[in-house]
């Protein structure tokens, strides 16, 4: 070994992430799965999902009556788009885009659609980012709500917190300091942290409270509910799908992977960090509060911030923390060629099978 070497490796301790990652365990995490037997998994998931959410901050996010105030309807030919505007706690309003099929037999199977990081719900639902109409599909997106709609589906698509109508209003800053603005999910994410909180809890309480939204609504089977995201929205749908049994099935697009060959090892917006998350494992743990529920893993061959070599490690932990509840044929794959977007090639079918769309 050279010299420069040797002092290359003498000096690593210098650095601070060099001490942190020996402390980065994920197999002896408190919350990590080590079930064996289907009956010891189901009570870890019972443990762990309430856990999770006291870990997110749900328990310090109060809720409120829902209101909903329809504010447009626009016909669209084979389906209606209406837009809605919910209260999920005392200071907390959230837009939501209801796509429905106008020929579909009622009451209808639903996909909650979450868009990723760009400019909002409307790059889902077929707007421009100035609220103008587009009927071809664009960006990574793809208008993948509207692919949902027409596959047979009721569709809810919120505004993600941070994004769209939900960014931070930055014009109180003083300007004339020549600060930086940050971004809208950076100022979120750090007052949370502040405060104890995460901009993944503020997401997951929203996405929970338009849950009980859709059980109100008569033209939906709230017992065929279902979830897909890309990026950001493919954060928000594992989560949500964790946490939450109403969600039967899902497809996670450009996220599934591991932390720590992806969101810790490269620049990720700091919306996809908690604080103390390490307790509870690897993702591929917190599969274990999805299954035997089905779900499709979406990956891109050039997805440079979900690189496929980690999706498809993850996906083979899946299936084994699958196999202890006797179901590991339900986790599903689409590996295609492309960069960080939506494929969709299996998604609306699989989603189809499962909810009887």
């Amino acid at each position: 070994m050279s010299r420069s070497a040797l002092d290359n490796r003498k000096l690593k301790g210098l650095q601070p992430s060099f001490g942190l990652w020996k402390q980065y365990r994920p197999e002896t995490a408190r919350y990590a799965f080590k079930a064996t037997a289907a009956k010891d998994a189901r009570r870890w998931q019972t443990v762990t999902r309430a856990a999770l959410a006291r870990q997110i901050g749900l328990d310090a996010l109060p809720s409120a009556p829902l209101a909903p105030r329809r504010l447009e309807v626009v016909d669209k030919g084979d389906y209606l788009r209406e837009k809605i505007l919910l209260r999920t706690g005392p200071h907390t309003l959230m837009p939501v885009y209801m796509l429905v099929p106008k020929r579909a037999r009622r009451p209808l199977p639903m996909v909650v659609a979450f868009h990723g990081h760009g400019y909002g719900v409307k790059d889902i639902v077929g707007l421009w980012e100035d609220g103008s109409e587009r009927d071809t599909p664009d960006g990574y997106h793809k208008d993948f709500a509207v692919a949902l709609c027409r596959a047979g589906f009721a569709v809810a698509a919120p505004e993600i917190s941070c994004f769209g109508e939900r960014q931070t209003d930055f014009s109180y800053l003083d300007t004339r300091l020549g600060q930086p603005v940050p971004s809208t999910c950076t100022h979120a994410a750090m007052l949370a942290f502040h405060l104890g909180l995460s901009v993944l809890g503020l997401r997951m309480h929203d996405g929970l409270r338009l849950l009980d939204y859709l059980e109100t609504r008569k033209d939906i089977d709230a017992g065929r509910v279902g979830a897909m995201g890309i990026s950001g929205g493919g954060m928000h749908t594992f989560y949500s799908t964790c946490l939450d049994p109403r969600i039967k099935v899902c497809v996670v697009s450009g996220y599934f992977s591991s932390f720590q060959g992806s969101l810790l090892a490269m620049h990720h917006c700091a919306c996809n960090f908690v604080p103390g998350l390490a307790q509870f494992g690897e993702m591929h743990d917190l599969v274990g509060l999805i299954a035997p529920r089905p779900m499709l893993v979406e990956a891109a061959s050039r997805d440079s911030i979900f690189p496929l070599r980690e999706v498809k490690k993850g996906v083979a932990r899946a299936r084994q923390v699958y196999n202890v509840f006797g179901a590991r044929d339900r986790v599903a794959t689409d590996y295609f060629e492309g960069r960080h977007e939506i494929s969709g090639r299996k998604a609306y079918a699989f989603l189809q099978d499962q909810l009887g769309a």
